[in-house]
């Protein structure tokens, strides 16, 4: 069992930048760690993706240019920075891991889940 745990999330405005963390990836099991993003009425989106040992990374659309996804393997942490934050960005932010058998940008790849942590950029 992976327990996951995020923290981070806030209230922002426009611009501003916050950084998300995730503890527990790491300790068994991961192979990939993600982030995912869920607005109200809207599907889970794949945020970003990273190797949890050889540290490549890969990003959605809405993330390429602005996010950064960065691990400490020895802290078992995973991180998002997110900068030039935008209010479509809003919604709460889910820290995922899986095995290595499934695509990055599915959901429905990742075993393990965290509860999420909301984020809210206000215009």
């Amino acid at each position: 069992q992976v327990q996951l745990v995020e923290s981070g999330g806030g209230l922002v405005q426009t611009g501003d930048p916050l950084r998300l963390s995730c503890v527990g990836p790491g300790r068994t099991f991961t192979a990939y760690a993600a982030w995912f993003r869920q607005a109200p009425g809207k599907e889970r989106e794949f945020v970003a993706a990273i190797n949890w040992n050889g540290g490549d990374t890969w990003y959605g659309d809405p993330a390429k240019g602005r996010f950064t996804i960065a691990r400490d393997i020895a802290k078992g942490t995973l991180w998002l920075q997110m900068n030039r934050l935008k209010p479509e960005d809003t919604g709460v932010y889910y820290c995922a891991v899986q095995g290595g058998s499934g695509r990055l940008e599915y959901a429905s790849s990742y075993e393990y889940w965290g509860r999420g942590t909301q984020v809210t950029v206000s215009s």
